[in-house]
């Protein structure tokens, strides 16, 4: 087990912050939090809201000149990669919000810093360690489908008036774009991660169909080319209308399946219980070659429940005995370049070839 560290926490009003320092709270590799935001009354919050937190800034030399061993990037997308640059520069491992910056060029800067400085970066992109999207995976790998042929993905959430049209999430010039930069990025991550192939072509459509005043997609229709040959589709958008409010209470309707030439899987993400369904004719699924497996998901506060914090723990062994991370940099670039992709795509209405670093 690592020893547990001091962590930088920079960026206290990004939707998910809570959700990142209960996971923090939870990680016994984490020793003492200090956090960073402009506002004063975040700061404030966060030291009486969370026990270890021992310090905050709104500085952010201040904070850079503790020089903790790890930081966790959570500014609006426009900031975000500088931030991870500059902790990257002054010698911190770094993971960050999805998608680390606004667009395509900015995170590839922060690959290349990382990539200078030999430090860790890691990407939020936590679902990997879902214990359905490992099982899946794993009967992927081993041959259960047979050579992939196409995947079915949907990520349909909330509609933008549950989520605060005027948050610098529906901002283009903050943000970078709209549900795909923000969640399908997941389950196009996801699908690479089953698939372990990487997209090189796309063809979307994407939208803004909510009424709202908005300069970000809200709907989206794409498909991806694999290298291997696997076509896959997304559909997305904030289109439910019913919901909670806000950003951790929202309504889905998402669903995977990937299809090949001995079988199938399928997983509802947005239903309960968690099942995998899968149908194979592959080599030792003569006896029962349709099997349903069902999951009691460990669960606590954290973001991602418990293995939200397996994924944090995963990157700080990264960090701190070598290996690759849970989800690494070059992971979100690679995601950024579909959806920057599809978002060309859309507005030449034309195929798009995706280039390899």
């Amino acid at each position: 087990m690592s020893t547990a560290m001091k962590v930088a926490f920079c960026g206290l009003r990004h939707p998910h912050s809570d959700a990142h320092m209960r996971t923090l709270g939870h990680s016994d590799r984490v020793s003492e939090v200090i956090v960073y935001d402009e506002d004063s009354s975040a700061v404030d919050s966060a030291k009486t809201n969370f026990d270890k937190v021992q310090q905050g800034y709104t500085d952010l030399d201040s904070l850079i000149a503790e020089a903790c061993p790890v930081g966790v990037a959570c500014l609006p997308n426009d900031a975000n990669a500088g931030l991870c640059v500059r902790l990257l520069e002054n010698g911190a491992h770094v993971i960050s919000e999805k998608p680390i910056g606004s667009s395509v060029e900015s995170v590839r800067e922060v690959v290349r810093a990382a990539s200078d400085k030999d430090r860790t970066l890691g990407v939020m992109y936590q679902n990997r360690y879902h214990p359905i999207t490992q099982e899946a995976r794993r009967l992927i790998f081993e041959g259960a489908v047979g050579e992939v042929t196409t995947c079915e993905l949907r990520m349909v959430t909330s509609q933008v008036r549950f989520r605060d049209p005027g948050h610098w999430l529906f901002d283009k010039a903050v943000s970078g774009g709209g549900i795909l930069s923000w969640l399908g990025c997941h389950y196009l991550d996801l699908l690479r991660y089953l698939l372990g192939d990487e997209a090189v072509s796309v063809s979307a459509m994407v939208d803004t169909r909510s009424g709202e005043a908005i300069d970000v997609e809200d709907v989206a229709s794409m498909t991806v080319r694999f290298s291997r040959g696997a076509i896959g589709s997304l559909q997305a958008g904030y289109q439910l209308p019913i919901s909670g409010a806000g950003y951790m209470g929202p309504s889905y309707d998402s669903y995977i399946s990937i299809r090949g030439t001995h079988g199938h899987l399928i997983w509802r993400p947005s239903n309960d219980p968690p099942q995998l369904e899968v149908t194979s004719v592959a080599p030792g699924w003569e006896m029962a070659p349709v099997r349903t497996f069902d999951f009691t998901v460990a669960d606590n506060d954290a973001y991602g429940g418990v293995y939200g914090v397996a994924f944090l723990d995963g990157f700080i062994d990264a960090a701190t005995k070598g290996g690759a991370p849970p989800a690494s940099g070059s992971d979100a670039l690679e995601v950024g370049k579909i959806v920057e992709a599809a978002y060309q795509s859309s507005e030449e209405k034309r195929h798009i070839d995706i280039g390899r670093e």
